[in-house]
Formats: C-alpha cells, structure tokens, sequence
C-alpha cells in the first residue's frame, strides 16, 4: 500500500508540473474592475504567472470547504462532548452506587454481582 501512495504522488506532482510548464505565461490580477478602479480612484492589481492563479484557487476552494465542513459540522462535535460528559457522569455513578452495595461483603462476591 505504501509503494502505491508514493506511486499516486509521484503522478499527481508530475501532472501538477506539467500544468505549471504548461502556464507559465503572465497575467494581470486586478482587485477592482476599470470603472469602480476609476471612481475608487485606486487600481490595485499585480502581474503573477497563470499556474499560480490556478494553484491559489484550488488551494483557496480547498481552504474555504475545510473551514465551511468545520462550522457545518460544529453541532455535532457540541452533541458528542455533551453525550460523553454524561456517560462520564453516569460511569461515576454506577461506580459509587456498586461501592455502596458490596460495603462490608467479601471481595470475591462483590466481584460476582
């Protein structure tokens, strides 16, 4: 299994190079678009070459699904932490109710109830 994973990476960063030879030319990033930049007053862009933007944007969409699946799923991690501090609380209970229930007999039959 460990000799295909590094099989699987080794394809995936040869694709993902191809990809960067293949787009490597210039290409202009602005903020705004040319009528609010020209009643902004301000044009705001930069120069990057194309498999940058490319890589940005999957690792951006990569980012943002990470983070949404994480608030998404908030309320059940909120569910599972109240689920297990009551079974913690009801393992504790049993514990002590057992340790009243066996106070003065032999061990050997309080281990048998």
């Amino acid at each position: 299994m460990k000799y295909i994973r590094y099989l699987f990476l080794l394809c995936l960063a040869v694709v993902l190079i191809a990809v960067a030879l293949a787009n490597r030319g210039a290409v202009e990033l602005k903020l705004l678009p040319e009528g609010l930049a020209r009643v902004a007053g301000i044009d705001p862009g930069t120069s990057l070459p194309l498999f940058v933007v490319i890589f940005g944007g999957v690792v951006a969409g990569l980012l943002i699904g990470f983070v949404w699946e994480w608030l998404r799923e908030h309320k059940h991690r909120v569910e599972v932490d109240r689920k297990a501090r009551e079974v913690g609380k009801l393992e504790r209970e049993v514990k002590k109710l057992k340790g009243e229930k066996n106070r003065g007999k032999d061990d050997v039959l309080a281990l048998l109830d």
